[in-house]
């Protein structure tokens, strides 16, 4: 909601050109298919041409007729009624061939849309997930571009046949009866002029539907995740409640966006059938003149249909090509995101790394004018363990995100080996790092795949070693399939405590020099963790270690602690040392432990 907002504020412009920019984007994608765009050209034309010679054909046989009861010349008319039979049935054919064409075409923009979408997602900045809901990110994967799918397929294929029928039909009814075409230059622009003015009214109606189902796949998407709580709490009643306020919304931006693009179909029928009247009495006056015959008069009326259809139609699609363009302006939002600020030019590779980190005079602020780290200062030498303890929301796992450079800090340095970490390449930065969260992490896919994610090309020996000092290779070897179990997406067959010791395993694989443990033993039994703290023990053993824990049980050998607290390191020392002063760690721990 967070990022909708701001963008309604104007990052994105909402006038008519930005629209039309929008469709001219969209459409290069389209472009980008030359070959099979040119098929479709071809096959638009002659279908369409093909349709046109009917109307032709029919007022020829009409004449034929005309002659009289006594001198039809039925040769003639079965001529012209075979001819016309094979030249729809033709148009027919060709038009089924194109409307492949085109549903292949436009499965490859939406795939190649698809893929920019994603690839743009992994470069963005962790910031950008922070403040955006996955549900509404989703959306605009799944539901957005399937709209723009849609109109590739159908919307854009009708507006362009309906061109080329439009024309054809206009220069066959010149050649008829000029006075005639008069009738559509009163009809014609009553229909532009209404439906320019509707478009303009409707396109932030569509803008807001789809911002109001992102909002409602969001909500969605965090109740699901959060089931268990909700049935703890018995809080379903609630929660159903606070969804059907979001569906209302949503269904309501529907209601208005569907209701006043259905407008625009009916009064454009209106007026086109307004065109047919004027019509048959003119036609019937230049008839009894003897201007026209009765077959140019029905082969007119034909042509008309064909001149007016096509009119029609493209009104009621109008509301569809709102709707894709609101789409693919949600799409192009992301596309068009700022990527994570790239490396500076003679940026430093760390190819050997020691691991030393010093923090100097550190200040950070996730929002201007709310600081919360308030320049603090420490240093991890290589092979030592530091340990972070502190009330929750005091800055613990923001340090962490600092280290990382998933933020960048405002003022002050953080070094690494003596390098400013701004002047460092990302990838060798967080490739020296290895780490294991709190929320653990897996993928669907096998046991062994899901632990040798932490090393690219690792062997079964080396994912066995890892399980096997993650104390997790008993649990492993008495699955069904042993490593070649598959794991459900986000391990949901899974304990806790389980996960959390397949992540220990995967930080295992890495041959990283500085260790980072965020509550790593947060969801093991006692018993489990003491034998996970053996483990940790010899994977630490020459790396830089960072323990983010609220246990003090766990952090007791550290080489020194940092008590952080409202954003400063208000204590550090060894464990000894701090609770000789009596200080906020004392009490910390007498709380935990008297």
């Amino acid at each position: 909601m967070t990022e909708e907002k701001k963008t309604e504020a104007g990052t994105v412009p909402q006038n008519k050109k930005s629209k039309l920019h929008i469709l001219k984007r969209l459409i290069k994608y389209v472009f980008e298919y030359k070959l099979l765009l040119f098929a479709a050209f071809v096959l638009m034309i002659v279908s369409n041409l093909l349709a046109l010679v009917g109307p032709q054909l029919s007022g020829k046989a009409i004449d034929a007729i005309e002659l009289g009861p006594g001198n039809v010349d039925f040769d003639t008319v079965f001529l012209y009624c075979g001819l016309m039979a094979a030249f729809y049935a033709l148009s027919s054919l060709l038009s089924y061939v194109l409307s492949v064409v085109m549903t292949f075409l436009s499965r490859r923009v939406s795939a190649r849309l698809r893929s920019e979408l994603f690839n743009k997602l992994m470069t963005l900045p962790v910031k950008y997930f922070d403040k955006t809901q996955p549900g509404d990110i989703i959306s605009r994967i799944s539901y957005d571009i399937d709209t723009i799918n849609t109109s590739i397929s159908t919307d854009i294929l009708q507006i362009c046949s309906s061109v080329i029928t439009i024309i054809g039909a206009l220069i066959m009814m010149i050649m008829i009866s000029p006075p005639l075409v008069l009738v559509f230059a009163v009809t014609v622009p009553m229909a532009i002029v209404f439906t320019c003015y509707k478009s303009k009214k409707i396109h932030p109606l569509f803008r807001r539907r789809s911002a109001k189902l992102g909002e409602l796949n969001g909500y969605t998407e965090e109740i699901l995740t959060g089931h268990r709580t909700i049935k703890a709490y018995r809080r379903e009643d609630t929660m159903s409640e606070r969804f059907d306020g979001y569906n209302d919304e949503a269904v309501e931006a529907y209601y208005h966006a569907d209701y006043q693009g259905s407008m625009i179909g009916p009064t454009v029928n209106f007026i086109n059938n307004l065109s047919l009247s004027f019509i048959s009495a003119f036609g019937s006056i230049l008839y009894i003149m003897g201007s026209i015959s009765l077959g140019n008069i029905s082969t007119f009326i034909m042509y008309s249909r064909k001149f007016s259809g096509p009119i029609n139609e493209m009104a009621n699609i109008i509301s569809e090509l709102q709707s894709a363009a609101s789409a693919a302006e949600r799409v192009f939002r992301i596309i068009d995101e700022e990527p994570e600020l790239p490396d500076e030019k003679d940026a430093y590779l760390l190819d050997s790394p020691d691991g030393n980190v010093r923090a100097e005079n550190v200040r950070f602020s996730y929002e201007e004018g709310r600081e919360i780290l308030h320049g603090i200062s420490f240093e991890a030498l290589k092979g030592k363990t530091v340990a972070i303890v502190g009330p929750t929301g005091s800055g613990k796992t923001t340090i962490i995100n600092l280290l990382l450079r998933f933020y960048d800090i405002d003022s002050g340095s953080i070094k690494f080996d003596g390098h400013d970490v701004r002047g460092v390449t990302r990838d060798s930065l967080r490739s020296a790092y290895t780490m294991v969260l709190q929320d653990t992490w897996l993928f669907g896919g096998t046991v062994a795949e899901n632990i040798a994610y932490g090393k690219e090309g690792a062997s079964r020996e080396e994912v066995v070693e890892a399980a096997r000092a993650a104390m997790i290779d008993g649990f492993i070897e008495g699955l069904p399939d042993g490593y070649d179990t598959v794991i459900t997406e986000d391990g949901i067959n899974l304990s806790k405590g389980q996960k959390q010791l397949f992540t220990i395993a995967r930080a295992m694989l890495p041959e990283c020099v500085v260790l980072i443990l965020d509550e790593a033993t947060s969801n093991v039994d006692s018993r489990t963790e003491r034998k996970i703290q053996a483990a940790m023990k010899k994977l630490m053993e020459g790396k830089t270690s960072f323990i983010i824990a609220h246990r003090l049980s766990t952090v007791q050998n550290a080489d020194v602690i940092l008590v952080v607290h409202d954003g400063i390191i208000e204590e550090a020392g060894t464990h000894d040392e701090l609770l000789a002063s009596g200080g906020f760690y004392a009490s910390l721990y007498n709380s935990q432990f008297s």
